[in-house]
């Protein structure tokens, strides 16, 4: 099955997102779910044990979620001992204040490759607007195929870091072109005589993208509308947003309100087809008493489907309402990639992009520890074209789609999916994450869901989470 796009849709859909397990295993099986899980979760010891109990928005502000199936993977000092990378695993490790890791990568001939690295430094850590993470991809001749710095910024607020390296099959030359090993080398940007020399976690997403079935445009679209338009208004939505990628709460067009702490960042999915644009700014709202002023209080930054980052903003803050926007965006578009700009190149995919809301921990010192108030606003413009044809599937499938129909039908009624396997899938792999140990358990597990699936079965499953 290839990325091509879904059907057409107009401008107001909204998307459920990457959902945790139990929300998965909830849209499987129906009513009862909860009495079910927890029976589940009690023979297998404790909830939190089975998916790793990853961190959530509600947590202390600060906490990342990090992916709960992703594998652990250790960094080498070396080449020859560096563990390997699969595209469409999603992977954890750490990374020291000092000393480059290594990590290994086989790659194809003709498929490109994306290695984003989001670097958590520890909630509260000290830093400075010049520490952050380094990331290169390099062939067995050490030859560079791409670097990417990722820093904290002016902000000097500690919060999540996604660096994105790539390596593109059809650039010109000879460097990074071929099939074999690639290397991916991590190291800590410190710079700042007082930072905290903790160790920061990692969580690392290599994706890979088929070739074309036929070469279309090899330059960027040079005409577009560049224009503002006027941001959405109406009663604010209340959503909730996640504490990470995998857990980013989907918003579509409309006006959102949320709660944001100081040191707290928050995720949002915006699931965007081929041809369509996204405009969307972040407002904080106004506080009464005593005004202090904190610069670079917020900051919005849009992520693509590989996390790369597009676009972002930063605002101070006085006490008074403020917002930060992204510039205008073009259409989604494959040929995209051939520009220069980084808000340009980045919107090469369809798929899910990533709002990404930081609130300063400086904040608390002038202002208190909130929570403060929080207004998204967010447009998608123009109709759905046809997408290029992929010659293979990529990895992890489905990221350059938007959502089956059923998501975005019960993203608008606030819901979980209703479809079968997609739940099915999960709540295998939450039993698998949980290690049970008992023959019983698993003959009384395999005929609940074996029952159910017979019962509650229904046609039209994804081909992909």
């Amino acid at each position: 099955m290839s990325d091509s796009p879904g059907p057409v849709y107009d401008e107001g859909w909204r998307v459920m997102g990457r959902r945790t397990a139990w929300w998965r295993a909830g849209a499987w099986c129906g009513r009862g779910t909860a009495v079910r899980v927890v029976a589940v979760a009690a023979l297998l010891g404790t909830t939190a044990g089975l998916a790793g109990a990853p961190a959530r928005a509600a947590d202390a502000p600060g906490a990342y979620a990090f992916d709960e199936y992703a594998r652990s993977v250790t960094g080498a000092t070396s080449t020859a001992d560096a563990e390997p990378l699969e595209p469409g695993t999603t992977y954890r490790s750490s990374l020291p204040t000092t000393g480059r890791l290594h990590y290994r990568l086989e790659l194809d001939v003709t498929s490109n490759a994306y290695v984003s690295v989001t670097a958590v430094p520890p909630p509260g850590a000290t830093v400075s607007a010049g520490d952050g993470v380094k990331v290169s991809l390099q062939d067995a001749d050490s030859h560079s195929c791409s670097v990417d710095t990722a820093g904290i910024g002016v902000g000097r607020s500690a919060h999540p870091v996604t660096a994105l390296v790539e390596r593109n099959a059809s650039r010109s030359g000879t460097v990074c072109k071929g099939a074999g090993t690639y290397y991916v080398l991590v190291e800590r940007v410190r710079r700042g005589v007082t930072s905290s020399v903790d160790e920061w976690d990692m969580e690392i997403a290599p994706v890979s993208e088929p070739k074309l079935e036929q070469v279309g445009d090899t330059s960027a679209p040079e005409d577009w509308d560049s224009a503002s338009p006027t941001p959405p208004t109406g009663e604010p939505e209340s959503r909730e947003g996640g504490a990470g990628f995998d857990t980013a709460t989907s918003l579509g067009q409309g006006v959102w309100r949320d709660d944001i702490r100081p040191g707290q960042t928050l995720f949002y999915e915006v699931p965007l087809d081929w041809g369509l644009q996204l405009y969307a700014t972040a407002e904080l709202g106004s506080v009464s008493g005593d005004a202090g002023f904190v610069p670079s209080a917020l900051n919005l930054s849009l992520y693509n489907p590989v996390r790369g980052q597009v676009d972002d903003d930063g605002v101070g803050y006085d006490g008074s309402q403020r917002s930060a926007a992204l510039r205008p965006l073009p259409p989604v578009a494959y040929a995209n990639r051939y520009a220069a700009p980084d808000h340009v190149s980045g919107m090469r995919f369809a798929g899910s992009y990533y709002l990404v809301v930081h609130l300063v921990t400086q904040m608390a010192e002038d202002f208190g520890d909130g929570p403060f108030d929080l207004t998204l606003r967010v447009r998608t413009a123009n109709t759905v074209e046809a997408g290029p044809a992929y010659a293979g599937q990529s990895e992890p499938r489905g990221i350059f789609q938007v959502t089956a129909a059923q998501d975005r039908e019960s993203a608008q009624a606030g819901g979980a999916s209703t479809d079968a396997s997609a739940g099915g899938d999960a709540l295998m792999r939450v039993l698998a994450v949980g290690g049970i140990g008992g023959g019983t358990v698993v003959l009384v597990v395999l005929g609940v869901w074996t029952g159910l699936g017979r019962r509650r079965g229904r046609p039209g499953a994804r081909a992909a989470l």
